[in-house]
């Protein structure tokens, strides 16, 4: 079955504030710590609130009204693939006239906005608790930059209300999507039998809470209220001591330029704080408990359409992916050095910001950067954090803080930041110029653009490369942890040692990635390295290993080992629960009962997500294949082709039904969707391994060797399709 990761958030469809009750005079120590709220705050700590008043924390999400919407409500009208929306104000609403869930024109009122700069997006709630976000949204920027205009979010797309990006599908739902990051306290509170929200939370926006976790302790510790006596007065009551820059200096050492740590950096908790939101991440659980994101998220890895090949941003992967890829964070750099956390600006202007940890004379000169003084070149930002475009206009920073490299551009075709500006000279220039000013190539703290551009194109040498790269300890562990899943595609000899010993490295994203790696080992072969990580202080990790190891019984379960079993289980299924409202869980939780034998419990889950998403093609395949395991493959028939019906060029319904055609034994009709699914996804060499094998079988033996080198074209690394290239040599041999 396919394995499908859920990747899920949440979004919020009404308001509730905290109960006067939140804080009582009972002992602290007897009571979970409450939500007391910003005003409560503020009592104490006005100063770091005046700071935030105005912030993005601030302006995350409000209630629309004359004082927050900043968009043209005066009957201004924006045109997009046939449709016209106006949008107006009515006895004091804010309201769009635009297609809804059916297609047809109807007004709708804007509930809140989101976000106010650079854009500002608008909820409308539909039936069901749900917010969605319209996909037409305010530019906000001056006139003179381009702004005070409506935009759409897809300018290049042709959406109608069918699309999954229409404004009323599932992908723009506030309520599971993002509104987790832009309110404080949420509960998603999803009701899968009636398929329905009732979402809550503390505050609207980003307040205090969001990241110093609930107040009620440290209020109690603070006015010394009764009970706080029994808090811990090195804590003071905070849920999370963001104090890891306390008593900290970084001083400039005059040889290197650079500055060193008084004390290294011991932890890491705010940057895991912080990444809570600005990661690219799952949300795996509800209860987040303000420590390491693992506990609550699995943070996404260097994975292609995500992150180019040498770890620059790609995707919409906001700023923790990057980080944790720089020399700044192995050096124990951590977000609020750059940053004020409260107001989230810069501590100082332009390059004085950096200038902070590196010497003025080796680096802010043209020696260094070889610009005219005050150019955009002269600005370290422009070379060491080039910026992308989301959103049509919001402009983000990588944080990766890397070498300019276009020699790699050269070679691996990823950007640089030298044409990033120079946008009408080559990739070739670049690196010329470089290499003129430095004597040599640059070569920065991240070394893996080649493997990771090997395992993308199946080169012959990738499976060496990652085992490589696994094993440098000196790499940002992202990096290596993105070695261990690429080699999922290469399991052999080489590569199991290799990966087994993945399971016990120090970094929880490097054995969440072993055990995802090696998923599809049987589940007695898997239990003999992935058994230990059920008591993985991750809770993340724990809950991969109990999918991972959901086929074992009961009984094949040492009885020592049974109890963490049994609650990495029950963790993993609170997991799934808690995403009900999303297909990959559902989907997951079908794979979950499938591998325990549970065939209609399995079947329940597929079908639940079949109805929250009618087009998710991973429930149509995962089904088709229960039906195969329980000899009902004409009921797996009609269900593939309901889904080519919705999804005609969906390559793995094809690639399923042609599977499918095979076990009837119509070879003509699975030859010609296994074509169908090989010419539909071309670069997946599974597809033209499977077509081959097919080709082979029915006699075809010439067009198995043509799809196999033209295969081999696009992934000459493929141990597949090189085998089967053996195979059909040696057979023409022996003849």
């Amino acid at each position: 079955m396919l394995a499908i990761t859920v990747l899920a958030g949440v979004w919020l469809a009404c308001w509730k504030s905290p109960d006067a009750g939140q804080v009582s005079g009972q002992p602290a120590s007897r009571m979970e710590a409450s939500y007391v709220g910003r005003q409560i705050c503020a009592g104490c700590h006005a100063e770091q609130d005046r700071l935030w008043q105005g912030s993005h924390h601030d302006l995350a999400m409000q209630e629309a009204n004359e004082g927050t919407v900043l968009g043209d409500f005066r009957g201004a009208e924006f045109k997009k693939d046939g449709t016209v929306s106006r949008f107006f104000r009515q006895d004091g609403r804010y309201l769009v006239r635009t297609d809804g869930p059916d297609g047809g024109l109807a007004d709708f009122e804007i509930k809140y906005t989101f976000g106010f700069t650079p854009l500002q997006q608008y909820l409308v709630e539909l039936p069901g608790g749900r917010l969605q976000a319209l996909s037409i949204a305010w530019d906000s920027r001056p006139k003179e930059q381009g702004g005070q205009r409506w935009f759409h979010l897809y300018p290049n797309e042709k959406i109608d209300y069918k699309d999954e990006l229409h404004w009323t599908k599932r992908s723009q739902n506030w309520n599971y999507m993002c509104a987790e990051c832009h309110s404080t306290n949420l509960q998603k509170n999803y009701d899968p039998a009636s398929r329905t929200y009732r979402t809550t939370a503390s505050e609207i926006d980003v307040a205090c809470e969001a990241c110093h976790g609930p107040g009620s302790d440290h209020v109690a510790w603070a006015e010394r209220r009764p009970g706080f006596e029994f808090i811990d007065a090195g804590t003071r009551g905070l849920t999370v001591l963001l104090n890891e820059r306390q008593k900290i200096q970084w001083t400039i050492d005059p040889a290197s330029g650079n500055a060193h740590r008084s004390i290294p950096r011991s932890s890491d908790r705010e940057i895991q704080v912080c990444a809570r939101c600005h990661a690219r991440r799952a949300q795996l659980a509800g209860d987040y408990r303000y420590g390491p994101l693992m506990d609550t998220h699995l943070p996404s890895l260097l994975q292609e359409t995500l992150y180019h090949a040498d770890g620059q941003i790609e995707g919409e992967v906001y700023e923790y992916g990057s980080f944790l890829q720089s020399k700044m964070h192995a050096a124990g750099v951590t977000c609020s050095d750059c940053h004020e956390p409260h107001s989230l600006k810069l501590r100082a202007p332009g390059n004085e910001v950096c200038l902070q940890c590196h010497s003025q004379d080796k680096y802010d000169t043209d020696k260094h950067h070889f610009h005219d003084t005050g150019s955009g070149g002269a600005q370290c930002v422009n070379c060491h954090m080039p910026a992308r475009t989301y959103m049509v206009v919001d402009s983000r920073r990588d944080h990766s803080f890397r070498v300019p490299r276009p020699d790699l551009s050269v070679r691996l075709d990823t950007p640089n930041a030298c044409t990033n500006c120079h946008a009408d000279k080559p990739a070739r220039w670049a690196a010329d110029k470089v290499r003129q000013w430095y004597g040599h190539d640059p070569k920065g703290h991240q070394d893996y653009a080649e493997t990771l551009h090997a395992a993308r194109t199946r080169a012959k040498d990738a499976e060496t490369r990652l085992i490589a790269l696994l094993h440098d300890k000196d790499q940002p562990a992202i990096a290596r942890a993105t070695a261990v899943s690429e080699l999922s595609q290469w399991l052999s000899g080489i590569s199991l040692p290799a990966l087994a010993d993945a399971f016990g490295d120090a970094d929880p994203q490097v054995r969440a990635a072993a055990v995802e790696a090696l998923a599809l080992l049987s589940p007695e072969q898997l239990w003999q390295l992935a058994h230990p990580l059920l008591r993985d202080p991750a809770r993340a990790v724990r809950m991969l290993a109990a999918s991972a190891l959901a086929g074992i019984s009961a009984e094949q379960v040492p009885t020592g080992e049974r109890a963490d079993f049994g609650r990495a289980i029950d963790e993993y299924l609170v997991s799934l629960r808690f995403n009900a409202d999303e297909p990959a869980a559902q989907v997951n939780l079908g794979n979950f009962h499938a591998a325990r034998g549970e065939s209609a419990e399995a079947e329940q889950s597929y079908r639940e997500a079949l109805a929250i998403d009618p087009d998710w093609l991973p429930a149509y395949v995962n089904l088709a294949d229960l039906y195969r395991q329980t000899n009902r493959d004409r009921e797996g028939e009609a269900l593939l082709r309901e889904g080519l019906a919705r999804q005609p060029k969906a390559a793995v319904l094809h690639h399923s039904l042609g599977l499918l055609q095979v076990r009837q034994k119509h070879l003509t009709e699975a030859l010609a969707s296994l074509k169908r699914a090989m010419e539909l996804a071309p670069d997946d060499a599974r597809f033209s391994y499977v077509y081959a094998v097919a080709l082979h079988g029915a006699g075809h033996t010439r067009e198995a060797k043509a799809t196999v080198e033209a295969s081999l074209k696009r992934a000459p690394g493929d141990p597949a399709l090189n085998a089967l290239r053996s195979q059909l040599a040696a057979e023409v041999h022996k003849r």
